[in-house]
């Protein structure tokens, strides 16, 4: 089965699930940019012991047609584990991860976040200069 039938997608909106990407400041090319991808901005998504987003991916597809590049993952591992039971840690992380990037050609950003109960989820952005 190809992973791409693995992969879900939405409405960041309507689910909790969906990564959802933003550029604060714009993107410019050629110029180091901030990227932002959190999961859950619209409709919080939980952080427990038991349901949790494990971590969120950030890919880049240049409209040229080049291969897809990986531009850095980022990994959630406190969700609130102890040996005092489920939920009962000192230690919750939040699934947002900032990248900073420098594009040189138009392109799509790709996000792939992990949902511990619901699998795989993506959402993309255009990028054009």
């Amino acid at each position: 089965m190809p992973i791409a039938e693995l992969v879900k997608s939405a409405d960041f909106k309507s689910e909790k699930h969906v990564p959802v990407i933003e550029c604060p400041n714009g993107l410019n090319k050629g110029e180091y940019s901030l990227i932002e991808v959190s999961v859950g901005k619209e409709i919080p998504h939980p952080n427990t012991t038991e349901h949790y987003i494990g971590w969120i991916s950030l890919y880049f597809k240049p409209a040229s047609g080049k291969p897809v590049y990986n531009l850095g993952r980022a990994e959630f591992l406190a969700h609130g584990e102890s040996t005092e039971g489920a939920n009962k840690g000192p230690a919750y992380t939040n699934p947002v991860a900032c990248f900073k990037v420098k594009l040189e050609e138009s392109g799509t950003l790709v996000a792939v976040s992990y949902c511990n109960i619901h699998g795989l989820w993506e959402s993309q952005v255009d990028v054009n200069f």
